[in-house]
């Protein structure tokens, strides 16, 4: 603490004592950078004083006492006349007071500020934490289930996947060709094409009715099954029920109806995740299928999706086809 400008090296007289056993002495007070300095009648320096340290032993009191904190058996007295030094220490020790942080108030912010931190954990951190370690838990046979049950919500706004006795060996020929573990043809409800917990992934029947090749609904799995890979559709499921479904599967192992129609709604209102060429076409090369084919069903013009045409994994190779001519044709007719 500095001592206040206008009473930069003031002096008063005083009578200092170093101890109570020794003979009050006549004393020259001067205030200076935050300290008091006491010195005999000669100018030699007897003591100096924290201005933040010195306490007034009688307030309101004449001859005013003072003694350094904790020490009061060293003490100065100064006369009342000696106002303008008895208002400077005033005035120091007040603004020294305002300043020293008072320790209950202290106590309580710090209270408060760890309160607040660990509320903003339990708020922030935890869902996350407690949903991830959910979706590491989740066996894959309860993951099935819960897509199963997932496309069953789906089918109250889609209508029944289609199917029929010849294209049910098709699509898990398909399924198999692309490496996910079942599909599913709707005809309507979905944009495109969607990814399910479990490995399912659902193909609106524009993929298969207005292609003439198979790939394009090749690609379009393979697209879907790169989303599964950068954002698990479980994850995704326990997100959109909150703490409490995610909560509810670790104990029960069952996800309500509601938490499925709230992220059903909310999957099928949104736009499919963009993903980058190189993720894609990594999807393309395991599998050993074109890109192309794909590509230009997104834009047929191709300038949207020129790298997919132009780093084709299987340009210029003799490629399997995906399924046989015969297959694909029943497939196409598996809505109706």
């Amino acid at each position: 603490m500095t001592a206040l400008k206008e009473f930069e090296r003031l002096e008063a007289a005083g009578l200092w004592r170093a101890d109570p056993e020794a003979q009050r002495r006549d004393v020259i007070i001067s205030l200076g950078d935050a300290t008091l300095t006491i010195a005999s009648m000669n100018d030699r320096p007897l003591a100096h004083w924290s201005l933040a340290a010195v306490e007034r032993a009688n307030p309101g009191e004449f001859p005013a006492l003072f003694h350094p904190d904790g020490d009061p058996g060293e003490t100065l007295e100064i006369a009342e006349d000696e106002t303008a030094m008895l208002e400077a220490i005033s005035r120091v020790q007040n603004a020294i007071g305002r300043s020293r942080a008072r320790p209950g108030r202290l106590r309580a912010v710090s209270i408060l500020g760890m309160l607040a931190l660990v509320i903003a954990l339990l708020v922030l951190w935890l869902p996350g934490a407690v949903t991830r370690h959910a979706v590491s838990v989740v066996p894959e046979i309860k993951r099935k289930a819960i897509g199963q049950a997932l496309l069953g919500r789906i089918e109250r706004v889609s209508g029944p996947a289609c199917a029929t006795p010849e294209a049910a060996p098709i699509l898990k020929t398909l399924a198999q060709r692309t490496g996910v573990r079942q599909l599913a043809v709707l005809r309507s409800g979905i944009p495109g094409s969607l990814h399910l917990p479990g490995g399912i992934v659902l193909l609106n029947r524009a993929f298969v009715e207005d292609f003439e090749d198979p790939a394009v609904a090749a690609g379009a799995i393979l697209a879907e099954r790169a989303r599964a890979e950068a954002s698990d559709p479980m994850f995704e499921l326990l997100e959109a029920g909150g703490v409490l479904a995610t909560f509810k599967l670790l104990t029960t192992g069952d996800v309500d109806r509601s938490t499925l129609d709230a992220y059903a709604e909310a999957t099928l209102a949104s736009p499919r995740p963009a993903l980058r060429d190189q993720v894609l076409l990594a999807e393309f090369a395991r599998a050993a299928l074109p890109s192309s084919p794909y590509a230009y069903a997104l834009d047929i013009t191709g300038e949207s999706v020129l790298g997919l045409i132009e780093a084709d994994p299987m340009a210029g190779r003799e490629l399997e086809p995906v399924l046989n001519d015969r297959d694909w044709v029943q497939l196409q007719n598996i809505c109706g």
